[in-house]
């Protein structure tokens, strides 16, 4: 079985950043992409950043203040947040496409990590 695991959340001042780290675990062949998404209180779950082997896409919500990244090894993608906003404040779940044999290809998501970020 394959396993998501978010770290790096916080409470932070606006202004403040927070890196966060997704690590996939699990007998896994390949991932083919990973990235973040947030949902924040009474709102919808909303796409932050995706990265594959040779793209990123950020939301336009976070353009020039989120970088997505990925290990050499492919199993961890981390999420470098600066210039946080009280806005920014959500669940922060991390998103991975990867192929197992038990499933094939298939999508994943971690439990969430909590970023908080006061004005």
């Amino acid at each position: 079985q394959v396993q998501l695991v978010e770290s790096g959340g916080g409470l932070v001042q606006a202004g403040g950043s927070l890196r966060l780290s997704c690590e996939a675990s699990g007998s896994i062949f390949s991932i083919n992409a990973m990235g973040w998404y947030r949902q924040a209180p009474g709102k919808q779950r909303e796409a932050v950043a995706l990265i594959t082997s040779g793209r990123t896409t950020h939301a336009d919500s976070v353009k020039g203040r989120f970088t997505i990244s990925r290990s050499n090894a492919k199993n961890t993608v981390y999420l470098q947040m600066n210039s946080l906003k009280p806005e920014d404040t959500a669940v922060y779940y991390c998103y991975a496409v990867i192929l197992t044999a038990a499933r094939g290809r298939d999508d994943y998501w971690g439990q969430g990590t909590q970023v908080t970020v006061s004005s």
